[in-house]
């Protein structure tokens, strides 16, 4: 698979992510379902901690496309939901961290949302990845 950045303006480089990508060469494309901060049993972990959420939900995503074959490096697309825009962003070099060491730069798209599926979830992130 290869990748190829399109960004018309910098600013969104500066910020973690590309405005698009054109993908050439990919055979095979999952799609994740949203990933939170739960545990296996599903029970929700660090309340009131967006910092603590976004590591778990980080976790989470790696653990899924680890299950399918692959890593960050193949994720072409994210959606981000965030009860808290302004908290999301102060943690944002996290992502930075997990995807930088992959050196991709996803499309994502950042909704503030006014909760999520459980009570209690701050942060929920989905993926396209190919391979």
């Amino acid at each position: 698979m290869e990748r190829k950045a399109v960004n018309p303006w910098d600013w969104s480089v500066k910020l973690g992510y590309n405005q698009a990508e054109i993908i050439s060469g990919a055979t095979r494309q999952v799609i994740c379902a949203g990933q939170t901060s739960v545990d296996s049993d599903g029970t929700p972990q660090h309340p009131d901690d967006m910092r603590g959420q976004i590591g778990v939900a980080l976790d989470n995503l790696e653990a899924v496309l680890k299950a399918a074959g692959m890593d960050l490096s193949n994720v072409v697309r994210l959606g981000v939901y965030a009860t808290d825009v302004d908290e999301a962003l102060k943690n944002f070099d996290l992502l930075g961290m997990r995807f930088g060491a992959h050196r991709v730069a996803p499309p994502m798209t950042l909704l503030g949302v006014t909760r999520l599926a459980a009570p209690g979830l701050l942060f929920e992130i989905e993926a396209t990845a190919m391979a």
